[in-house]
């Protein structure tokens, strides 16, 4: 039997961007104890759980088509069970609202939980808007390898090729922007930016200007030689896939992935725009910028404030998220992307020959846990369990925190995200819900409770 107790996800909280955000992430570890032995999966988020609701009780709203297992992998999955468990869960988080959206051979199932807009009795709903923070960079880099399908670049070229100034430009390949291993300065763990934010939250930004903040610092290790979860290597793709495209990013993710997937519920807004489509949700956050930028813990004060109700998050739903855009800045619906990581993995948008290479990009971010999370072209892979696996990714910025997944095996797609980024004790809200859905969807598979994570950047 399969216990998992902490989910340890580098989730990017990176850029988490603000807007996607996803600068590395504090990450709650869930190891998972399979009967042929421990393996580690990583999920981002924080430390531990809260236990009262911001609104008092929480309006919540469940559908689903289907109710048999198809296999012995997957439970047989009960409506009102699953959302009983998602209420649950997300009440102890105190998120204001949360959706999961499921799908698996037996049928699709949503469970919706809370408000859209705290004061408000707005349910969301799987076609609810949100900012997806980093699992934005499964977009950048899906379309890094298309581009690379079409000839316009090699994984081996040096990004010096393309950019200019960039420390080591001449030694740091695609391949290694893609996978996490430049060794560049990650420029959202800088103060100044964190600080800009709250000061001029509707500030655009360049890509140029973040880099600028990364390329003043010092490389944190040579090219090659680790993995580090970084949203200067996203920014940089981005640069790279405008000018080998020929195009602005946002066009070229509507021509290439967005419009044959018909997924006319994402988009990537201008750097100028800082709405988000109706209908959407608001996201809040406790403190200031820097608590989901950098992932400082919040004080024990703030802690103890934000669980007694008198301390209440601030709404962060229209700060700029262009200082994150092609690692973080994407808005859709768990909806939408439910389709778009089922496609990713399943082979949809890119050719054979590179949907392999995808696949094999795969490296585990800690050498001495081989079985433990890896990380690839915008991508991360982790085995929870011996009939269980998912190909997935994580958002985090202000206001948002968000999870997608698919698990091929089983035919399993899981979209979670929320409308809190941080719950009063430090979990990334998404991460935190995770253990429990996964408990609902996969047999053998008993939950424990969830020690504090291990904070990591």
């Amino acid at each position: 039997m399969a216990t998992m107790r902490d989910f340890p996800v580098e989730y990017m909280r990176g850029r988490r961007n603000g807007v996607g955000r996803f600068r590395t992430l504090r990450a709650t570890r869930l190891v998972v104890i399979a009967a042929c032995g421990a393996l580690v999966i990583a999920g981002c988020s924080p430390t531990s759980e809260p236990t009262t609701s911001e609104n008092g009780s929480l309006p919540a709203a469940t559908t689903a088509t289907g109710t048999t297992a198809s296999g012995s992998a997957l439970n047989s999955i009960d409506p009102a069970t699953f959302q009983a468990a998602v209420d649950a869960a997300a009440e102890e988080l105190m998120i204001p609202g949360a959706v999961v959206q499921l799908r698996t051979p037996q049928g699709d199932f949503v469970a919706a939980v809370g408000t859209t807009e705290l004061g408000a009795d707005t349910p969301p709903a799987a076609q609810t808007h949100f900012r997806i923070a980093s699992n934005t960079k499964t977009l950048t880099a899906a379309l890094t390898v298309l581009l690379a399908q079409d000839g316009k670049l090699r994984f081996s070229d040096p990004v010096s090729t393309y950019v200019a100034d960039v420390p080591n430009g001449e030694n740091i390949t695609i391949a290694q922007l893609l996978t996490m291993r430049s060794g560049l300065y990650n420029y959202t763990s800088s103060p100044e930016l964190a600080a800009t934010l709250d000061s001029d939250p509707a500030k655009a930004w360049t890509p140029q200007e973040v880099l600028d903040i990364a390329f003043s610092r010092p490389p944190n290790f040579p090219p090659g030689t680790s993995y580090e979860y970084n949203n200067t290597n996203y920014a940089l793709l981005g640069l790279i896939a405008e000018k080998v495209g020929g195009r602005p990013l946002a066009e070229q993710f509507q021509e290439r992935l967005l419009g044959p997937l018909g997924l006319n519920q994402t988009s990537l807004p201008a750097a100028d725009d800082t709405a988000i489509p109706d209908s959407y949700s608001h996201g809040y956050m406790y403190g200031e910028s820097a608590y989901a930028l950098v992932d400082e813990p919040y004080p024990a004060d703030m802690q103890a404030a934000a669980r007694a109700g008198t301390l209440q998050p601030l709404d962060y739903t229209n700060q700029n998220p262009s200082y994150a855009t092609a690692a973080g800045g994407a808005i859709s619906t768990a909806d939408n992307l439910a389709t778009w990581i089922r496609a990713l993995v399943s082979g949809e948008v890119l050719n054979p020959e590179y949907q392999q290479q995808w696949r094999d990009s795969l490296q585990p971010e800690d050498p001495d846990a081989p079985d433990g999370q890896q990380y690839g072209y915008g991508i991360s892979y982790q085995r929870f369990g011996p009939n269980a696996s998912m190909y997935y990714h994580g958002g985090e910025l202000p206001g948002f925190n968000s999870f997608i997944g698919y698990d091929p095996d089983n035919g399993v797609a899981l979209v979670i995200w929320a409308n809190l980024t941080l719950s009063p004790e430090g979990k990334t809200t998404a991460n935190a819900l995770l253990p429990t859905v996964l408990d609902e969807i996969y047999a053998g598979m008993s939950l424990a409770p969830t020690p504090a994570p291990t904070p990591t950047r």
